[in-house]
């Protein structure tokens, strides 16, 4: 039998797990931007200390969605309240399952009241292109897929061009750029400013919990756009240093932001069942890898809820339904049972992972600065004294801001901050991947810590999932 789907890929397989534990898809991409400009360390501490330039123009894919019912289309399929959803606005957008598991999320901006811009990773995309396919709605969407891992030289489109620029030094840039002071702009609202001789949409964000903005137009404008912000800065006295695709990723570290939950689609029926056969055997939930420690015969044990990651106060329960409302309000009225923390990882411990590659046999996992990870989502096991799994770690990195290697997951509701736990490093049986050596686990311990780590983040981020955590 010709294997058509994702779900042609769960029958043949006996376990997904294996799949995608074994998947050869190798590390996963940055694409197009130079791994480093400076070094990823004075990038890395240019968000804190100075002022930094993001460009993400090419690593997350953008979806327009627009109609009569673009709204009511978003609303249905997305946890979010949309009440006070005005244009010129921007939210974090998670939609979820029938069961109430989390797909994924994407920024939603609303440009008109017909018209909103998706911006993220794949699961998100998939999902809604999939609805919009099968339901009987009045919408139109444009997807425009990340930019390929590895384009091998050939050049590379994109719809939009989208920069982000931040850190303390910033707003001299954009006074300069502007031509003046620019719009005293609310956190996640948008605004209209000038970068020279154009007019740009400029988001107030900051993903590492720094002051910032993020504009975007069309790709065609890039060059002149990126010339003008390197001219603004030098006018303003101020180096903005570009961040390179190695330092880009560990941003989220310090703001607390896990980017890449298992999209927990692989099991249920119906609904579920019915976007495992349209969802095609290249697709990024069939191809994608699990990497780490926690190995479980049950995919569901990889699923997380909105409340574990700290998106509960987003949930319209107004709405009158929506996608994976009464999964959630069952999962309400339970208690949380898990919820997001950061782990402090043991310098020494992280020492002895690294100095075993400099010995004879077999060394650990090695730790790759400043991004260790290996798969498209990580799940390594957490556990306690008597070595009973508490946790699960998902994402993690080195910040030289802080020094020290960080990690992002979820811990049983009962761990504490500043509770010392133990992360099992590395991978207890030999897998497919392309992207792990023969190793041996190790122990490494971890100080449960709060999320955001940035205490800049933590004190000066506008009301949301980040301060309410």
């Amino acid at each position: 039998m010709a294997v058509l789907s994702l779900e042609d890929i769960i029958k043949d397989s006996g376990n997904i797990v294996d799949v995608l534990r074994n998947s050869k898809i190798g590390m996963y991409v940055y694409p197009v931007v130079a791994p480093e400009f400076q070094n990823w360390r004075n990038e890395q501490s240019a968000w804190r200390n100075g002022a930094v330039l993001f460009d993400q123009s090419h690593h997350m894919d953008e979806l327009i969605v627009e109609g009569p019912q673009a709204m009511e289309f978003l609303s249905q399929h997305g946890i979010n309240s949309f009440a006070n959803f005005d244009l010129n606005r921007a939210k974090h957008y998670v939609p979820v399952t029938p069961n109430g598991h989390v797909i994924g999320d994407h920024i939603i901006f609303r440009e008109r009241e017909d018209k909103f811009v998706l911006v993220g990773r794949a699961p998100t995309s998939n999902w809604l292109k999939f609805c919009a396919a099968t339901g009987k709605w009045n919408v139109r969407i444009t997807h425009d897929p990340r930019s390929p891992s590895r384009p091998e030289g050939e050049r590379v489109m994109r719809t939009h061009y989208r920069y982000q620029i931040q850190g303390p030094l910033a707003p001299a840039i954009f006074e300069k750029m502007n031509g003046g002071p620019i719009p005293d702009i609310k956190f996640f609202h948008v605004d209209w400013i000038n970068v020279g001789s154009k007019k740009v949409q400029a988001l107030r964000h900051g993903m590492s919990g720094a002051p910032g903005l993020e504009i975007w137009g069309p790709y065609a404008d890039k060059h002149y756009i990126h010339s003008t912000i390197m001219e603004a800065a030098k006018d303003a006295g101020v180096e903005l240093v570009q961040c390179g695709s190695r330092a880009y990723s560990t941003n989220t570290l310090e703001s607390g932001w896990i980017p890449s939950p298992l999209p927990g689609i692989y099991t249920g029926d119906g609904m579920l069942k019915e976007y495992r056969e349209w969802l095609g055997p290249d697709s990024y939930e069939a191809s994608g890898a699990i990497g780490g420690s926690f190995v479980s015969d049950n995919i569901e044990d990889y699923y997380v809820n909105p409340f574990e990651l700290g998106y509960d106060f987003y949930i319209g329960w107004k709405k009158d339904n929506f996608v994976g409302k009464a999964a959630l309000e069952k999962i309400k009225a339970e208690g949380p049972k898990r919820k997001k923390v950061t782990f402090e990882w043991n310098r020494d411990d992280v020492m002895k992972v690294i100095a075993s590659g400099f010995e004879q046999g077999t060394p650990y996992k090695w730790i790759d600065f400043p991004q260790p990870n290996y798969a498209s989502s990580s799940a390594d096991m957490i556990v306690n004294e008597a070595g009973q799994m508490v946790g699960m770690s998902m994402f993690n990195g080195y910040s030289w801001n802080e020094r020290c290697v960080l990690s992002l997951g979820v811990v049983d509701v009962n761990v504490q901050e500043g509770d010392i736990l133990t992360l099992k490093w590395g991978e207890p049986e030999t897998t497919q991947k392309t992207s792990t050596e023969p190793h041996k686990q190790a122990d490494i311990r971890v100080r449960v810590s709060p999320t955001p780590y940035s205490q800049e983040a933590r004190e000066n981020y506008a009301d949301s999932w980040r301060t309410r955590t």
